[in-house]
């Protein structure tokens, strides 16, 4: 026997192991496989560890069996993709509670408020978005084949299920499958064609080819094709990359502020005057590109709410930032908002981005649309304030919504689409309806991820902003409290960054758009359509195995 042949029959033991196994020694190698598969995604990027996680997942739903004893054809169906979505449930909650481990930490900030809730966070949300692997499973096991199809009826019942994680409830599509691929700044540009969504699917099809390995008859034209198509994805990616070179806007000239105050002080209000003058000190700083500090600096950016007042209403703040900005400098910043009733009653507070004059004049604003659910205002108000549990951000009753996605426009400043934390992660969603038909040119995001620390969070949340611009062929300004900030032109390239956990200020021109991208134009249509085609070969290729003789 030579010797990949031998590897090859080695192979083939081991998924039998893995498609056989039973009871808790199977629950247990879902998990495992749902864990390991984390090292694929930012800021690790290690992506080919994905096939693990996906050709065990193969392996896995080969195995689900029905244990309906003499039940109908439908019965027995439905109750091995029962036995799927167990299983898949297992392996998303490995995935979900590696990824997102550290959200524990913003349960610290306030330990004296929020510990007691440190396992619920930690461990509920994994649990409940390991529910969207496990009906990807089961949507999968409903149509499988045990022809090389079963890989496209994965990729298409996992890029359902996640594409629905995205929309459900507000949605939370953090660490999708396919940022295996969108950490990868040569394999994501193929998501200027399909989007996010359409990444995953691809990334769950190639990645769970090799499973097929294990197959007696080995399928080797489709593992040729699926290197074929790996091979055209990152050809694509190089050379698009190597074809479109940034070009830079000597307009606006850029300073991005990122200051790295710990998120306990920007809980007390008393601690306003020595965060802004740390702010203003920070933001006149001399670097080589400004020797002469704020000289010449057409507009500075701050990061998300960084006050812990309502800037509107303090007067000296703003009287102390119109004073420091030079007659030509624009500052755009995050800010909390606040809105009173005519008899004074209510409040309603927003989270905002405030575009700020020399005088503190604020000339221009956007209110946060896509609000965090615990974060910035409880669901299910009535329930958790009967437990005593509020929401992180201190706001008399939580932040309201804002009414409209709008642009944001500064004075010598191209109309930029603001995107407030994480409403950067939601493929398709970052620009107001129309918005390139009257002439969005630019990504602005402010966020503050000083909840989390010096953890994969704030990198996960950055790869996943800079994804926005790839899909979108626009460039990416980006103001983090404690990190990640940067600039990147409209193909993912990170001009200048400041990593997490330091204090400083980037200096640099603002990117030109690239041209509209096909997904720009189609969000919805071009994830649609591939989830289309890859059903269409899916039936194609399972109907033509049934067909061939044996």
């Amino acid at each position: 026997m030579g010797t990949s042949n031998l590897q090859l029959h080695r192979f083939a033991r081991l998924a039998d192991i893995i498609t056989l196994s039973s009871g808790w020694r199977r629950l247990l190698i879902a998990f495992v496989a749902g864990a390991v598969g984390v090292l694929s995604l930012p800021p690790f990027g290690l992506f080919p560890i994905l096939i693990v996680s996906m050709s065990v997942a193969v392996l896995l739903i080969d195995g689900s069996v029905s244990k309906t004893v003499h039940a109908s054809g439908i019965r027995t169906l439905m109750s091995a993709a029962y036995e799927a979505a167990k299983t898949g449930w297992w392996l998303g909650f490995g995935y979900f509670l590696a990824g997102l481990w550290w959200l524990g930490a913003a349960f610290l900030v306030e330990a004296d408020q929020f510990a007691w809730a440190l396992p619920i966070g930690v461990m509920g949300l994994p649990a409940l978005l390991a529910l969207f692997t496990g009906l990807g499973f089961a949507a999968s096991r409903l149509i499988w084949s045990h022809s090389s199809a079963r890989i496209l009826a994965l990729a298409a019942g996992l890029g359902a299920s996640e594409f629905f994680r995205s929309i459900v409830l507000t949605g939370f599509p953090w660490n999708n499958f396919g940022m295996a691929f969108g950490g990868n700044l040569t394999l994501s540009q193929v998501s200027s064609l399909v989007g996010l969504h359409g990444l995953t699917i691809i990334c769950v099809a190639l990645a769970a080819a090799p499973a097929l390995l294990a197959d007696r008859e080995t399928r080797r034209f489709a593992l040729v094709l699926a290197g074929a198509l790996f091979a055209g994805i990152a050809v694509f990616g190089y050379v698009r990359l190597a074809l479109n070179q940034t070009a830079l806007d000597d307009a606006v000239k850029l300073r991005i502020m990122q200051p790295n105050v710990p998120q306990d002080e920007k809980f007390r209000a008393e601690a306003m005057p020595e965060i802004l003058s740390r702010y203003l000190e920070l933001s006149s700083r001399v670097t080589e590109q400004q020797p002469n500090g704020i000289g010449g600096v057409t507009h500075i950016l701050w990061p998300e709410s960084p006050f812990p007042a309502i800037l509107a209403r303090d007067a000296e703040a703003l009287g102390r930032i119109g004073d420091f900005l030079a007659p030509q400098t624009t500052l755009i910043t995050g800010a909390a908002r606040v809105e009173v009733s005519p008899d004074g009653r209510q409040a309603r507070y927003y989270n905002s981005i405030q575009v700020v004059r020399p005088g503190g004049v604020i000339v221009d604003g956007y209110d946060k649309t896509h609000l965090v659910p615990f974060g910035e205002y409880l669901p299910f108000r009535r329930l958790f304030d009967a437990i005593g549990l509020r929401q992180f951000v201190q706001m008399p009753g939580g932040f309201e919504a804002g009414a409209i996605k709008n642009l944001i426009r500064a004075p010598g400043f191209p109309p930029a689409a603001p995107l407030i934390c994480y409403e950067a992660i939601f493929s398709g969603a970052v620009l107001p309806a129309g918005a390139r038909s009257v002439g969005a040119a630019v990504l602005l995001n402010v966020t503050n991820d000083g909840w989390f620390g010096d953890t994969p969070g704030p990198r996960q949340h950055f790869a996943q902003a800079r994804l926005r611009a790839i899909e979108e062929g626009l460039p990416l300004i980006r103001a983090a409290n404690t990190g990640i900030s940067a600039i990147v032109d409209p193909y993912g390239r990170v001009l200048q960054s400041l990593p997490v956990g330091v204090d400083g200020v980037i200096d640099g021109r603002l990117p030109r758009p690239a041209s509209p991208t096909l997904y720009s134009q189609f969000p919805t249509l071009a994830p649609i359509s591939l989830w289309l085609v890859v059903m269409a070969l899916f039936l194609l290729v399972s109907r033509r195995s049934r067909s061939r003789p044996r």
